[in-house]
């Protein structure tokens, strides 16, 4: 009789993959049933890595959601599983023990039976405290192995890897290949080894579709000795998600395993309520690239959970480098151009770097750092003039020891910046806050929830929660919607819009509208439409008829301006697109008019791809007037602040 393969439904990391959302509670729970009934899962992965803070950015409660969503899995006895990050728990940059430790009693109560715990340095240090705690809160330990190709990355490298965290005391191993560049015969020989050395250790094979490995790769573990196996399905598999369920389940059946069987009812009541929630409003957030496989991925080896965010990321670069490129002369250049430049420097800087593996956080640093290499080369200047603090911290050894070594160029210029290495355990960098941010609850007359759920919240993500209490953020996330709807409703609309070129009539292209009013959720936009043999290159601009009241600043970090009164005005303009911020933890002061700022001082920062990039004063002066508000989006060369 041949060994039994179990599958798990990845229906949280099938949207991230995808695009930028997942669904809302209401959207969740509706479909849950239908994802039981289908009768073919042991196991389905709820929450964690970025769906939390996801949920945040549209104005979600995500205690609320993970409760909900879990709750109909934990009824039908089939086991949840969160992603966490280790060191950086379930956000981008690292976490305090203390709220690591708060984070696993929560989702333990929260109904999350498995914690699947990655560092993104494979660091064991980093791993060990997410070992011991999910244990200690009542969660099984599945620890993982995050898989990338590299001289140093072999399957030996992995294996006594693996042999470590199961010291350490992690119930199952994941093998986890982010990307899906794994080759398939080396995870095959990886598994055996760790079925050689551990028996009774369970292990699960997460994997994407991208590069085109992945079906060989789910064989070859599967003979191997994995018990489970991570799929997607459709309409949301394959491309840069994962592969599909019924495929795997024929494939595996077909070699000898035994696999469940799949109510097809079912099958399709989720097919149909997945592709409705895209209807809705989630498919305004994938980029159609995002559905397609693309060997490409070998090359750089970047994940397919990262992509659906990369294609927004080159979206906007792109903008920017082509005015630029326009203001100076340049032709411009496709959004194919920069993916290539990008993935050719990707290849590049990695080595240079210490080969992190490239998963979250490292795989956006290394594509960051790529990126704004190439956005620098193309405007004549040097690789390495924007390299962001959270980065440096990587490459310091402040988030854990990197596997290979940074190059001497990269070493110099850290002793040029006055920045040193470290070699001690990154844990101790990171000090307890819950008391603070218990006291913040306090101040503002926060509840801190059930089980401490708020107060977990806003110490993992202290600048989306607050945005979310204040409204912001749901007035936000509306108004990038009902713009992308109208975007979408310019190119359907019918004629019989408004039709106008500015005379009433046409543009001589067969009569196309040249202006278009549309009507999104009760609120109309004008839609300027260009055509492919004008000047914008068939663009079109969006703008509110009747615009929404603008969101409030941040309470914290409101616009303050003071008039210049003698002296020559000094500026300190963003060095590119992205959210302008004062302060990136609550450990910094922000910046106020009337503050002395001196040559290098920090001024704020951009957040830009998921990275804070430190802005600093070329000149001193006193500050007269700071020009944003905290969390504003800004452009590059637009001014941060002026100084007398």
């Amino acid at each position: 009789m041949g060994k039994e393969i179990k599958f798990s439904l990845l229906y949280r990391d099938m949207w991230q993959s995808s695009g930028k959302y997942v669904p809302t509670v209401e959207q969740l729970t509706e479909v849950a049933p239908a994802i039981i009934e289908m009768g073919c899962f042991a196991r389905v992965e709820t929450n964690g890595g970025g769906f939390e803070q996801i949920n945040l950015l549209f104005g979600e409660n995500p205690n609320r959601a993970v409760r909900e969503w879990t709750k109909p899995f934990n009824e039908a006895g089939i086991q949840t599983h969160m992603l966490e990050r280790g060191l950086n728990g379930i956000r981008m940059t690292p976490v305090p023990e203390d709220v690591r430790r708060l984070m696993f009693q929560v989702k333990k109560k929260q109904g999350t039976d498995i914690a699947r715990s990655f560092d993104g340095l494979n660091d064991p240090r980093n791993l060990e405290n997410s070992i011991r705690l999910a244990k200690e809160a009542g969660m099984i330990s599945q620890a993982a192995l995050s898989l990338t190709v590299s001289p140093i990355h072999t399957v030996e490298y992995y294996t006594t890897l693996a042999d470590t965290l199961i010291e350490m005391g992690a119930d199952e191993i994941c093998v986890k290949d982010m990307a899906g560049v794994g080759r398939p015969a080396s995870i095959g020989k990886i598994i055996k080894n760790i079925k050689a050395h551990h028996p009774q250790i369970p292990i699960q094979y997460h994997g994407h579709a991208g590069p085109g490995f992945q079906m060989a790769s789910i064989l070859e573990a599967a003979y191997a000795g994995a018990e489970y196996i991570d799929v997607g399905m459709e309409p949301l598999s394959w491309g840069t998600g994962h592969a599909d369920l019924l495929a795997v389940q024929a494939m595996l059946k077909d070699a000898g395993f035994i696999v469940p069987d799949i109510n097809m009812k079912a099958y399709m009541k989720v097919r149909s309520l997945t592709q409705k929630y895209m209807d809705d409003f989630l498919g305004y957030y994938i980029d159609p690239k995002n559905r397609m496989m693309n060997s490409l991925l070998i090359g750089p080896g970047l994940p397919g959970g990262m992509m659906g965010s990369l294609m927004a990321d080159l979206e906007s670069n792109l903008s920017s480098l082509n005015k630029w490129k326009l203001k100076n002369g340049q032709p411009e250049l496709t959004q194919d151009d920069l993916l290539v430049k990008l993935f050719e420097e990707v290849t590049y800087v990695w080595p240079k770097v210490g080969y992190p593996p490239l998963v979250t956080p490292y795989s956006q640093y290394v594509k960051n750092l790529a990126l704004m290499n190439v956005v620098q080369l193309e405007k004549g200047k040097e690789r390495w003039s924007m390299i962001a603090d959270n980065i440096w911290d990587m490459i310091l050894g402040k988030t854990g020891k990197l596997p290979g070594e940074p190059s001497a160029g990269i070493v110099e210029l850290a002793k040029q910046q006055g920045r040193e290495f470290y070699t001690g355990n990154p844990q101790y960098l990171y000090p307890d806050q819950l008391d603070t941010f218990r006291e913040e609850m306090k101040r503002k007359n926060w509840d801190v929830g059930p089980d401490e759920e708020e107060l977990f919240e806003l110490a993992m993500h202290p600048e989306q929660y607050r945005a979310y209490k204040s409204g912001d953020a749901k007035r936000s996330f509306e108004a990038d919607l009902a713009k992308r709807k109208a975007e979408k409703a310019a190119q359907t609309a019918p004629a019989v819009a408004e039709l106008t070129n500015g005379n009433g009539n046409g543009n001589g292209n067969g009569c196309q509208p040249k202006r278009l009013v549309v009507t999104i959720d009760n609120q109309e936009y004008v839609v300027n439409i260009a055509y492919p043999d004008e000047t914008d290159n068939g663009t079109s601009q969006v703008t509110p008829v009747a615009a929404p009241a603008p969101a409030a600043p941040i309470s914290q970090s409101p616009v303050a301006s003071a008039s210049a009164s003698a002296g020559s005005l000094k500026e300190v303009i963003s060095p590119l697109e992205g959210k302008f911020f004062l302060t990136k933890d609550s450990s910094e002061t922000p910046l106020k008019v009337g503050d002395k700022v001196k040559k290098d001082d920090i001024i704020g920062y951009i957040e830009s791809m998921k990275t804070y990039n430190a802005v600093a004063a070329e000149e001193g002066g006193t500050v007269s007037e700071i020009c944003f508000a905290n969390g504003d989006s800004v452009d590059e060369d637009d001014i941060l602040i002026k100084m007398q």
